[in-house]
């Protein structure tokens, strides 16, 4: 058993303080502190059930299923490949416009999840599909940087550094194999595979225009 735990971008020095980024992790901890607080009843309420998003309801759940984890070890991963990924991706967009980046990308993952499985009624929930949008956002801002990497094999754990077009580029590989076995099995739950390919096409698409936006604005200033 093994895996690659990215750690952060070595390749370059922040020019100032990833504010939005640090909130969005402060708010996905708070919310999940809630979650252990208030049980299984919170999380049936505001997570994002497929089929009901397909029948035209419970939108906001869409939002609120953002920002919620299903245990320990889904949240901490989830954070650090934000924590890995996201400060870089807020300095190029902007604190704004990344702070809507993430958004829509958390929004367009969750739709492909629906698209994939309409008729699931497995409460999806996790930040994963907002981080895939960022990782697709920085496989094209910056895909020769280093990341700084943790390599785990067995017993074996090593810190190296990892081109990111490799290291995303697997990770997505990864994700599409996982979705292909997913439908091929014909299963309805599990991890939301869907929703992380979903943000990653978004984030990488939509990257560029995001952060032209801050440079034009930062023109015209």
């Amino acid at each position: 058993m093994g895996g690659m735990i990215p750690l952060r971008d070595a390749s370059r020095e922040l020019k100032r303080y990833p504010v939005v980024t640090t909130s969005l992790i402060v708010v996905n901890v708070l919310v999940f502190l809630l979650e252990l607080a208030g049980g299984s009843a919170i999380v049936q309420q505001w997570s994002a059930i497929p089929a009901d998003i397909a029948a035209g309801r419970h939108w906001i759940t869409i939002l609120t299923a953002m920002f919620m984890h299903a245990g320990w070890m889904h949240i901490i991963g989830n954070m650090v490949f934000l924590w890995a990924f996201g400060p870089e991706i807020e300095e190029a967009m902007g604190r704004f416009c990344y702070l809507i980046f993430y958004l829509l990308s958390g929004l367009a993952a969750s739709l492909a999840q629906v698209a994939a499985l309409p008729s699931s009624t497995v409460p999806n929930l996790g930040a994963s599909g907002a981080i895939a949008g960022v990782m697709g956002a920085f496989l094209i801002t910056y895909p020769r940087d280093q990341i700084r990497t943790l390599v785990l094999f067995g017993w074996f754990a090593r810190i190296t550094f990892i081109p990111a077009a490799l290291l995303i580029g697997l990770w997505f590989v990864i994700q599409l194999f996982s979705e292909v076995g997913t439908i091929a099995s014909v299963r309805s739950g599990g991890v939301a595979y869907m929703a992380h390919v979903g943000g990653f096409i978004f984030g990488a698409v939509t990257a560029r225009p995001f952060e032209r936006f801050l440079r034009s604005a930062e023109s015209e200033a």
